[in-house]
């Protein structure tokens, strides 16, 4: 008997897939589409880690078993691959990013192809190709020309060591994530684009996608709907005012002060010279305290009086202001009125700072801030009133006497579009001598990345593209005006926001996507990766499409239907896998001992495809040792017209496949095709029908296994690639008898075989027969059946 030869079976498959280009996409085809697209990954000098195949295994199952069905199946891949950490090698080494990213594409392909993924390899792209970002370009135009890219001054995390912007997720305690740089707030000017434009939208769609539920009301949170009124306060013994936005606006009788922005314009004019020394020191003390730090993750907040008053409309009273640095400008009006009575933030800064506390709630604030629904108390013309009415009567009253309005607000801010990088997508823009902003035309797409013998940071806030002297110059080919072009580059979100779009297309240079292409494959049948992208990926991707869909290029709303977060794959010792820990697992080295199909199924195998799961090398060789068995059943089973002995078995695991497969319930799968790999290996014996179909079943998993056996073991000239997905009978699934077992206090004494279509009356009978001699001397005191499963018989 030949033992499994896992290098040199799947070098076979591999070769003959790839030569054959066996999975090709007819998009034009008139068969029914079916769209699996993985999270495209970026391309790191470390490679895959076996965490990444889990999700690519699990797409490239259900592709393959589609195919089966007679669906026309898009199946591609590609590399997210501008950035931050190619720039910072650049940077470190001298070397260029566009070398160093090439070389991590090439090996991140190599490895992604041992594991015969069946990717149609014709339609990859890279973010970094100018064929590609030119298109990127081309939708920052549309974006513009909709009044939806703004270039405005806005404060940002600025990092001088890495010379470029960066998100609050990329600061840690004040410092660079990436380099450990100490990191400062600055206002630069930043193209900024408006989704916020889009925030209802983005709510409103989630309701008809078959997400997690855990995901869409991530997305919920971020947009952060929320309705209120905005109140307009006066500052006393001064013409200016400030609103104040609140969800709560049935509390403003119980404001004891009030908490402005450290940013805040107003901040310069209404400081007293008494506190400005002390207003100085403390803005200079936060200045370099990102958002989050700010914020939620800022349990103990501060701040510091300005001097100056601000009087309540409602009630004429006057109330300190204060600056505090939980108060973003960036966010509402960057002021907000101070509850402490009924609020738990304002409840703990007054008591640090003595503040007053007033109670316009009834219920105990003793101890802590009382935020429930109760009737008012020192609030005027509410009183008596609990908290819903008590809000229509006061936002009636603001806007009566103009001084305020009913409003719906949402956390969601527009989105940082500018990086102060070399490698990420040139902005289609020039700033002309007469200081107007050019837009470019089609035809003057791609910008490309200018030639540069070492990418250096500019000294002057600005990217390196600043030091590319010759780039920079524009000359206007409509006005002959002349201009410079725009040093920021996109972030990297900008390429993965569509790149599902043209996966589509690929090739095509004189559109986006081919219309007819775009009704027919759009949106995405099923999205599958990590859960990490919950939130901003999917976001600005949802965003992207919605203005896509208003310029009628895309027909759906949507651009992901099924949404799938795979779990995580930890090490040995339930810790994530890390350079640092040691414990990374390289899934070269698995394919080489033990086989790509042995990784693809232990991976299938170890649990539910969203669980987070430790890695184990026994649950390697477990899996290695279920592929053998297959091996050695097809080696030695005799094929024969029909085997009714394996009938039943066949039939329901034909079934139970095909329902996990359509659930992704791969382990289950797994387990019931191991249940009949034993039956079989029993009696030895497969019916054609038997051995052509469970070799389809595990084909999507094992692939490179199952076409061997198709092809030398079973004689089949046709792969299994395109092959019909196996049919159940549910009739051969139906028996005519049953074991049971009989317990007597809930300890098996007997086993027997009854009528499946035993009644329970028939079965308690049947059974007492078995035990007879076990309970002629007892009494019975209860009779438990489960018919078909067990009876217990109770007994004293």
């Amino acid at each position: 008997m030949n033992e499994y030869n896992h290098i040199k079976v799947e070098k076979k498959w591999q070769n003959k897939w790839e030569d054959e280009k066996t999975f090709k996409t007819d998009v034009y085809s008139d068969k029914q589409p079916f769209y699996a697209l993985d999270m495209f990954p970026y391309p790191s000098g470390a490679g895959l880690h076996v965490g990444h195949p889990e999700g690519y295994t699990a797409t490239d199952i259900m592709s393959r078993y589609k195919r089966m069905q007679g669906f026309e199946v898009l199946h591609p891949m590609g590399w997210d691959a501008f950035g931050l950490p190619a720039e910072q090698y650049a940077l470190k080494t001298g070397n260029h990013p566009e070398a160093f990213t090439k070389q991590n594409i090439d090996n991140f392909r190599r490895q992604i192809k041992s594991l015969g993924f069946s990717y149609d390899w014709d339609r990859e792209i890279s973010t970094t190709n100018p064929k590609y970002f030119k298109w990127t370009q081309w939708i920052f135009v549309q974006l513009y020309n909709k009044g939806l890219a703004e270039l405005k001054e806005t404060p940002v995390n600025f990092c001088p060591g890495c010379g470029t912007v960066l998100a609050n997720e990329e600061v840690i305690d004040g410092k660079c994530e990436r380099a450990s740089h100490d990191v400062e707030k600055k206002n630069l000017l930043q193209w900024n684009l408006k989704i916020t434009h889009y925030a209802e939208r983005l709510l409103e769609d989630l309701e008809d996608l078959d997400w997690p539920e855990s995901i869409k009301d991530m997305q919920r949170n971020w947009i952060g709907k929320s309705s209120g009124a905005t109140i307009t306060f006066p500052i006393a013994d001064s013409d200016e005012k400030f609103d104040v936005y609140t969800t709560r606006p049935d509390t403003v009788f119980g404001v004891t002060y009030t908490v402005i922005a450290p940013e805040h314009q107003l901040v310069s004019k209404i400081t007293t010279a008494e506190h400005k020394a002390a207003v100085e020191a403390y803005i200079d003390q936060i200045k370099n305290k990102t958002d989050l730090e700010r914020t939620e993750l800022n349990k103990d907040k501060s701040g510091v009086f300005t001097g100056s008053y601000a009087i309540n409309p409602l009630n004429g009273e006057k109330v300190e202001i204060w600056i505090g640095d939980y108060v973003l400008a960036s966010y509402g009006s960057g002021c907000v009125m101070a509850v402490p009575a009924h609020d738990e933030r304002d409840f703990e800064f007054a008591k640090k700072y003595n503040l007053p506390i007033k109670q316009v709630l009834v219920g105990d604030i003793s101890e802590a801030a009382f935020t429930g629904n109760a009737e008012h108390i020192n609030s005027d013309f509410i009183n008596g009133m609990e908290n819903e009415a008590a809000k229509q009567a006061v936002i009636e009253y603001l806007e009566t006497n103009k001084i305020g309005q009913a409003e719906v607000k949402y956390k969601l801010r527009d989105w940082l579009f500018s990086r102060q990088r070399y490698w990420g997508e040139p902005f289609p823009i020039a700033h002309m001598e007469d200081g107007t902003i050019e837009v470019l035309d089609t035809d003057e797409l791609p910008v490309n990345l200018p030639v540069m013998e070492k990418i250096t940071i500019s000294g002057t806030g600005e990217s390196p593209l600043a030091n590319a002297e010759e780039w920079l110059d524009y000359v206007s080919p409509r006005t002959g005006l002349k201009g410079r072009r725009e040093t920021n580059t996109m972030p990297q979100w900008a390429g993965s926001c569509w790149y599902y779009i043209r996966y589509i297309d690929p090739r095509n240079e004189e559109a986006l996507i081919d219309p007819v292409l775009a009704e027919k494959w759009l949106p995405v049948d099923l999205y599958i990766g990590g859960a990490e992208h919950a939130v901003l990926h999917l976001l600005y991707a949802r965003f992207w499409h919605k203005v896509l869909y208003d310029l009628g290029i895309v027909k759906t709303k949507e651009p992901f239907q099924k949404l799938y977060n795979q779990g995580m794959i930890l090490g040995e010792g339930n810790e994530k896998m890390s350079k640092s820990k040691g414990n990374v697992v390289n899934p070269d080295d698995i394919v080489e001992s033990h086989g790509a199909d042995t990784l693809r199924l232990y991976e299938m195998f170890m649990g539910p495809l969203d669980a987070s799961i430790a890695w184990s090398e026994d649950g390697v060789e477990g899996a290695r040792r279920f592929l053998d068995r297959i091996w050695r059943l097809y080696q030695n089973a005799e094929i024969v017209e029909s085997n009714e002995e394996l009938d039943k078995i066949y039939h329901q695991t034909v079934k139970k496949v095909t329902e996990d497969y359509d659930k992704l319930g791969f382990n289950t799968a797994i387990s019931q095709m191991m249940t009949f790999v034993n039956s079989a290996n029993k009696c030895l014996k497969l019916s054609v029908e038997q051995a052509n179909g469970f070799v389809r079943l595990i084909a999507p998993i094992a692939p490179h296994m199952a076409e061997e056996i198709n092809s030398v073991v079973l004689n089949n000239e046709f792969d299994l690639t395109y092959a019909q997905w196996p049919a159940f009978d549910e009739a051969k699934m139906a028996s005519s008898s049953v074991e049971i077992v009989v317990q007597i206090l809930g300890k098996v004494k007997a086993k027997i075989t009854i009528p499946a279509d035993c009644s329970k009356e028939e079965q308690l009978e049947l059974s007492k027969q078995a035990v007879s001699d076990l309970i002629a001397d007892k009494q019975i005191i209860k009779e438990i059946v489960v018919p078909g499963k067990l009876t217990n018989l109770v007994v004293k």
